[in-house]
C-alpha cells in the first residue's frame, strides 16, 4: 500500500518525539513538530506549471560533474529512485538542449505532492536546480503606447472586452474592405494596408484631379461653407476612413501608438466618400467589387473581402440598388456592417443602416448608454462603442489620423465620435471570427455577435438591438468554448478541463454548470465528445442530468477496437430542467488500455 506525502509526514513526526522521549531519561523534552508551513506564492512558484494548474513535469539540472548530466539511464535511474521515496512514480522523458533533464510527474498529483518530489531533488548535491515545467501562453495586452487612451477595448463597464479574443485570434487571413474617404498614410496603419480603389467618378467630389482610378489615397474632404449646400458651415478635412481603419487594424505590438482590434487582419481602402459626400452608384460598385464581383472597368480585385465596413449614410428607404448589391455580396460570403447614423432617430428612416443582410450598429457612451446622437430602433442590430466626447475628449474612440486641415500634412492620432467610429468595432470582431473559424457565414457571424452580447449598462430608448457585443465571448462561441456558436442561435458550454479515465476502473465525471436558459433542454441537446483512449470500445458514455436522470451515449463493445471518441451525439433532453449541473460520465470497463477526456460541449 502506497503511503500518502501528507500521512508520512505525520509519521515522521510522531517518530521524533518519540525518539527523544525514549533517550531524554527525566530531562525536558523539545517536541519535535511539523515545518511552518510554506507560503502559499512560494508554493505555488515552485509547483505551478500556471496559475491553478499543478506542473506535470520538472525541469532538472544536474551539476556539471554528475553523471546524471551525461547520461539519460542515469538520469531515469534518478528519477525513479527519487519518486520512490517521494512516494511517486517518476519517468525521465528527454535531455533539453540545454542538457538538463525533463521528468514526468505522472497524473493527478496535487502541488503537496509534487513539493515532495521538488524537495527530494533539492537535498541532492548533484543537482542545481529543479524548477517547474511552465505552461506559457501568449500575453495580449499590448505594447502600444497609447493604448491607455483606448477604453472602447478594454474597460469592463462600456468596453468590448476584446484583449480576451486576442488570445485566440487577431484576424490573421481576413481583408476588411473600409469603403469611405480612403487612406492618408499612416505609419502606424501601413503594415496592414493592402490594395484598393478609388470608386468616384465625378470629379467634383473626387478632388484629386481625375475620375476612378487604383490610387485609393485620401487628399481631403475639406469644403468652404455653402460648398455643399446653403448654410452648410465650411469643414475641415476629415481622414474619416483612415480613423476608421485604425480601429479595425492598426498595426499593434509595435511600441507605439494605438492597438488595432483585428491587428492580423489587412485593410483594402475603397474611396467612395470626397467634397460633400459619395453617391450610391459609387458605392454600390465598390460592395460589389469588394466582394470579388466585377465591375465594368474595373480590374479584378486581388484582395477580396470577407468583412465590409461602410460608416457612412444617408436619408431615406434602402433602396432596391443598393440592396442588391448587399445581397449579392453576402451570397457571395462577404459580412457587410454598416452605421445606423447619427441623427437620433429611428435608423428606418436612414441607408444603408435599414437596409436587409447588414449588422446595423448603433453607439454607445463610456458609461454604456446609447450615445446621444445615435439612431435607433428595430433595425439596429447590435451595438458598440462609439463614443461621448461632450462629456470629455478622452470619452470619444481613440485612433489613426492626419493633421492636415486640408490637405495631408503630418500623421497624427486624435478621439472621435459616433456610429462610424461604432461600426468598425463590429467589423474588426467579424474579422476576428472570421479567422478564427473561416467556415462562418455572414448570417452565422451576425448571430454569434448578438446571441453573445450582453446587456447595455446603460440606458437605451427605442431600441438598440441585442446588446453591446462582447469580442471575447464571441470569438470563443464561435471556436467551441461557450457562448452562441452562430450556427443554429444554440448555445454553446464546454469544459476544457481534462480528466484521465482510469484502466478498469471506476467511472469519472466531468462537470458543466448551464445558466442563463430558461425552461427545458431541447428534444434535440448536442453532446460533442473528445476523448482519446487506445480502445475505445472498452468505454462506456453517459450524460448525466441535473436531477440525476442518466443518457446513455455509448455502450461497450468487444468489437470496436478502434482508437478514440471524437463525435456528436444527439439526446433528447426535453425531460430535463436545463439549468444546472450536467455531467458526462465516462468509464473504461475492461483492462490494459487508458485514456482521457480531453474536452466535452453542450449545445442547446
Amino acid at each position: 500500500m502506497r503511503t500518502s506525502p501528507s500521512l508520512r509526514r505525520k509519521l515522521i513526526s510522531v517518530a521524533a518525539v518519540s525518539a527523544a522521549l525514549l533517550t531524554a531519561g527525566t530531562a525536558s523534552v523539545a517536541v519535535a513538530q511539523e515545518p511552518a508551513p510554506q507560503a502559499a506564492a512560494d508554493l505555488a512558484a515552485r509547483t505551478e506549471a500556471a496559475p491553478g494548474v499543478t506542473a506535470e513535469r520538472l525541469i532538472v539540472g544536474y551539476e556539471s560533474g554528475a553523471s546524471e548530466a551525461r547520461s539519460n539511464k542515469a538520469a531515469e535511474a534518478d528519477a525513479i529512485a527519487k519518486g520512490k521515496r517521494a512516494g511517486e512514480e517518476l519517468d525521465f522523458r528527454r535531455r533539453l538542449g540545454t542538457g538538463a533533464a525533463l521528468v514526468d510527474l505522472g497524473e493527478d498529483l496535487t502541488k503537496a505532492d509534487v513539493a515532495d518530489v521538488i524537495a527530494e531533488y533539492r537535498a541532492d548535491p548533484q543537482v542545481a536546480y529543479v524548477v517547474p515545467d511552465r505552461l506559457n501562453t501568449p500575453q495580449a495586452d499590448p505594447n502600444d503606447t497609447d493604448y491607455a487612451k483606448q477604453w472602447d477595448l478594454f474597460e469592463a463597464t462600456a468596453g468590448m472586452n476584446v484583449p480576451g479574443a486576442w488570445n485566440t485570434t487577431t484576424g490573421t487571413g481576413v481583408t476588411v474592405a473600409v469603403i469611405d474617404t480612403g487612406y492618408v498614410a499612416h505609419s502606424d496603419l501601413a503594415a496592414n494596408i493592402v490594395g484598393g480603389y478609388d470608386f468616384i467618378a465625378d470629379t467634383a467630389v473626387s478632388v484629386d484631379g481625375d475620375g476612378r482610378d487604383g490610387n485609393p489615397a485620401d487628399p481631403g474632404d475639406w469644403y468652404n461653407a455653402g460648398d455643399c449646400g446653403a448654410g452648410v458651415p465650411a469643414s475641415n478635412s476629415s481622414w474619416h476612413g483612415t480613423h476608421v481603419a485604425g480601429t479595425i487594424a492598426a498595426a499593434t505590438n509595435n511600441a507605439k501608438g494605438m492597438a488595432g482590434i483585428a491587428y492580423g487582419a489587412k485593410i483594402s481602402p475603397l474611396r467612395v466618400l470626397g467634397k460633400c459626400g459619395g453617391y450610391d452608384s459609387d458605392i454600390i460598385d465598390a460592395i460589389t467589387w469588394a466582394s470579388g464581383g466585377t465591375v465594368s472597368g474595373v480590374p479584378a480585385n486581388g484582395n477580396v473581402a470577407k468583412v465590409i465596413n461602410m460608416s457612412l449614410g444617408g436619408d431615406g428607404a434602402c433602396t432596391s440598388a443598393t440592396q442588391n448589391a448587399i445581397n449579392a455580396a453576402v451570397n457571395r460570403g462577404t459580412t457587410v456592417v454598416v452605421a445606423a447614423g447619427n441623427d437620433n432617430e429611428n435608423v428606418s428612416g436612414h441607408s444603408p443602416g435599414n437596409c436587409n443582410n447588414v449588422i446595423s450598429v448603433a453607439a454607445t457612451s463610456r458609461t454604456g448608454a446609447k450615445a446621444s446622437y445615435s439612431n435607433y430602433g428595430t433595425l439596429v442590430d447590435i451595438s458598440a462603442p462609439g463614443g461621448q466626447t461632450s462629456t470629455g475628449t478622452a470619452n470619444g474612440i481613440y485612433s489613426t489620423l492626419n493633421s492636415g486641415t486640408k490637405t495631408p500634412s503630418t500623421e497624427s492620432y486624435a478621439y472621435y465620435q459616433g456610429t462610424s467610429m461604432a461600426t468598425p468595432h463590429i467589423a474588426g470582431l467579424a474579422a476576428l471570427m472570421e479567422s478564427a473559424n473561416p467556415a462562418l457565414t455572414p448570417a452565422q457571424i451576425e448571430s454569434a455577435i448578438k446571441s453573445n452580447a450582453r446587456a447595455l449598462p446603460g440606458a437605451c430608448s427605442g431600441g438598440c438591438g441585442a446588446g453591446l457585443a462582447d469580442a471575447t465571448k464571441t470569438v470563443l462561441a464561435v471556436t467551441g468554448s461557450g457562448g452562441s456558436d452562430g450556427s443554429t442561435g444554440g448555445t454553446a458550454f464546454t469544459s476544457t478541463t481534462a480528466v484521465s479515465i482510469p484502466d478498469a476502473g471506476s467511472a469519472i465525471e466531468s462537470p458543466i454548470t448551464v445558466s442563463g436558459r430558461s425552461g427545458n433542454a431541447p428534444s434535440a441537446l448536442q453532446v460533442g465528445v473528445d476523448i482519446t483512449h487506445t480502445y475505445r470500445g472498452d468505454l462506456v458514455i453517459d450524460l448525466v442530468a441535473p436531477d440525476g436522470s442518466a443518457y446513455r451515449l455509448k455502450n461497450s463493445s468487444s468489437s470496436d477496437s478502434a482508437d478514440d471518441v471524437r463525435t456528436t451525439y444527439t439526446v433528447n433532453a426535453s425531460a430535463e430542467v436545463a439549468n444546472g449541473t450536467w455531467k458526462l460520465r465516462v468509464r473504461d470497463v475492461a483492462s490494459q488500455d487508458t485514456g482521457r477526456l480531453n474536452s466535452w460541449k453542450l449545445t442547446f
